[in-house]
Formats: structure tokens, C-alpha cells, sequence
């Protein structure tokens, strides 16, 4: 399974996928790729450290089609299968979506349906939530909205704010991705409406 994944800042949880990869705990996979939206984006450089390609497709003022169409073009030209979006702080194109249909993950700092978009942990703060997590799902044409594979829950206490929900969050965030990863990879899953449904023969670790 080749993977594509996308960034826009520091990169923790593509550094998390690609390690997971070459160590063989994402099985029979590779990340072909690593694309920026922002050239300064740090995880280019980690991405390079790993020996993985990165490279920059940046939006100059073209408008979202256009350029999801460029990294698209760019996706293909490496035959990439499979997109994991890792801190991509831009909304995709239905064209994009529909390109790679039920091929697209994204993790989001908060336990779906609750406090889609941005700033979901001062949201949760907010709301006065007790507990909150973070959600690997398939991406769609609607904001942090598709099947839910993975999620992992993380209480709150009254003296959490936003940066330190964060940070318990982001605690979870990489062994999730990977876990999410590795049973896609495995191929023993399907979605039914909703749910993403892995076969009774999976055997955790």
C-alpha cells in the first residue's frame, strides 16, 4: 500500500507513520510522499530525515480545485493508494475526496461526532466536558464527518485548559494513527453505512 501523506506543520504524527512503516508495524506498506502546503512546514525536514521524498504544493493564490488538483496530479504520478492527512490545516475538495474515495484518513483532537473543526479542545473546554480523545476517521465531503475506525478517550480535570488538553490528547494521537494504519493495511475491514467493520480473524496487539 503506497502512502501519501499530507502536512502542513510540525509533522509529530507523519514522523509517527512513516517510523511505523519502515519498523514493519504498518505491514506491506510505504510512503511514497509527503506533501506541504506551506514550505515552511517543519515536517518537510523530517520527512527528508526518514528518507522519505517531501515536496511543497503551495496554493500561490490559486483556488482550492486547482490546487488539490496539482497535489492530486502528484499523488498519481507517485501511485500513491492511500492519503493520510497529518495536521493538513486545509479543507479538501469534493474533486479530491472523490479521487481517493474511502482512501483518505484524518485524525481530529476531539471524540467525533463532539467538536468537529477547528480549536476542538478549547471547544471541549468550553462545553465542560469531562472526557475527551481524539478520532482517526475517513475523510468526505463534510467537515471531520466519515466513518470513525479508531478512538481513544482522555478525562478532563477542572484545571485542563486547551493547551494541556492538547497535550493529553497528542499523548494518543500516534499509537492511534498507526493502530488505525496498520489494520487498513491489513485489509480485514469494511465499511457498512457508518461503521467501519474489521473482521473477527484480527488480532490485536
Amino acid at each position: 500500500m503506497k502512502i501519501g501523506i499530507l502536512i502542513s506543520g510540525r509533522g509529530s504524527n507523519m514522523s509517527a507513520i512513516v517510523e511505523a512503516v519502515q519498523s514493519g508495524r504498518i505491514p506491506g506498506s510505504e510512503v511514497a510522499v509527503v506533501i506541504s502546503d506551506k514550505k515552511s512546514a517543519q515536517g518537510l525536514e523530517k520527512a527528508k530525515e526518514r528518507g522519505v521524498e517531501a515536496i511543497v504544493v503551495a496554493r500561490k493564490g490559486r483556488t482550492r480545485e486547482q490546487h488539490d488538483a496539482d497535489i492530486i496530479g502528484e499523488l498519481k504520478n507517485r501511485g500513491v493508494e492511500f492519503v493520510c492527512l497529518a495536521g493538513y490545516m486545509r479543507l479538501l475538495s469534493k474533486e479530491f475526496v472523490q479521487a481517493f474515495s474511502n482512501k483518505i484518513i484524518n485524525i481530529h483532537p476531539s471524540l467525533l461526532p463532539s467538536f468537529p473543526g477547528l480549536d476542538a479542545q478549547k471547544q471541549a473546554i468550553e462545553y465542560g466536558v469531562k472526557i475527551s480523545g481524539c478520532t482517526v476517521h475517513f475523510v468526505d465531503e463534510d467537515l471531520d464527518h466519515g466513518a470513525i475506525i479508531t478512538q481513544k478517550s482522555v478525562a478532563l480535570s477542572d484545571e485542563d485548559t486547551a493547551e494541556s488538553l492538547s497535550a493529553k490528547i497528542l499523548q494518543h494521537e500516534h499509537e492511534q494513527y498507526v493502530e488505525a494504519l496498520r489494520r487498513i493495511a491489513e485489509g480485514k475491514y469494511e465499511i457498512i453505512g457508518r461503521r467501519v467493520v474489521f473482521s473477527d480473524n484480527f488480532s490485536g496487539s
